[in-house]
């Protein structure tokens, strides 16, 4: 291989809000990218005042320029993968929509990111059915942890059975590869987090140990981040799910100490 080679990285594009605290959004992105050996690209789509223990604060960028962004990054880099995380709104759930269609982002992981780890929302009301019926059939896949996919089907999921099946309907339904979490499920007595992909009609599990932790700040972001970035790099979906659930466990279990936080160890 020559050395041109060697230092070629293929180009990601998160489209995202940016997390004041550093642990979540378009910053967890940034980190993930680097450390898989890929060129990270953004489009902000809300600025954040928060932290590990709150949102105070939400500023949406206007539809325009979350336009703007994608299309510039775009006709400047051959983007091989892209990701959604903090849409907020049905305006730039709209715009998003649209410029993934103009640029032609095939590669897209849809992280419906509808409620922070603090419990704060993050997508209004009103954006829910922009997002069902405009974003998420454009995905390759979508990453919804349990409260959200609960949101997405109308009603609670509180065993594993109920989590294969909600991946499977979740699929079905918007014609799309689904990776839900299952961090969620009750775990009083299991030593492991299962988490599920449904893809082509098959659903397949994926057990890892439980890592006891104080914050799980992030770890959304950093799964469909960590996806976006194998597929990029040409793993399959099954592969980079695996690496996603495994990178995220590392992180936890190597989380270090900030103050009074304990960020994952990206």
């Amino acid at each position: 291989m020559s050395e041109q080679s060697d230092r070629e990285r293929p180009a990601v594009l998160t489209i995202a809000g940016s997390d004041s605290g550093g642990g979540a959004g378009l910053q967890a992105d940034l980190k993930v990218f680097q450390a898989l050996g890929c060129f990270g690209t953004t489009a902000v789509t809300c600025v954040t005042a928060q932290n590990p223990d709150e949102v105070r604060g939400v500023e949406p960028i206007s539809p325009a320029m979350v336009t703007e962004q994608i299309c510039t990054v775009c006709d400047s880099f051959p983007i091989a993968a892209a990701k959604t995380g903090m849409l907020f709104s049905a305006d730039i759930i709209d715009a998003v929509t649209r410029a993934v269609e103009r640029c032609g982002l095939d590669c897209l992981v849809v992280d419906p990111v509808m409620v922070s780890t603090s419990e704060s929302r993050l997508l209004r009301d009103d954006a829910i059915s922009a997002l069902q019926e405009r974003l998420i059939p454009k995905a390759r896949v979508i990453t919804p942890n349990l409260p959200e996919a609960e949101v997405l089907l109308g009603r609670s999921i509180e065993s594993l059975d109920a989590l294969k099946d909600a991946a499977r309907e979740i699929g079905d339904r918007f014609g799309v590869a689904c990776a839900l979490k299952g961090g969620h499920l009750p775990s009083e007595g299991q030593a492991a987090v299962v988490d599920v992909l449904y893809e082509g009609g098959r659903v397949e599990v994926f057990p890892v140990p439980r890592v006891t932790v104080g914050e799980t700040h992030g770890t959304g972001c950093t799964f469909a981040a960590v996806i976006t970035a194998e597929l990029a790099k040409g793993a399959s979906l099954n592969g980079a799910v695996h690496s996603a659930q495994t990178f995220v466990a590392k992180a936890l279990a190597t989380a270090f100490h900030v103050g009074s936080h304990t960020p994952l160890g990206v």
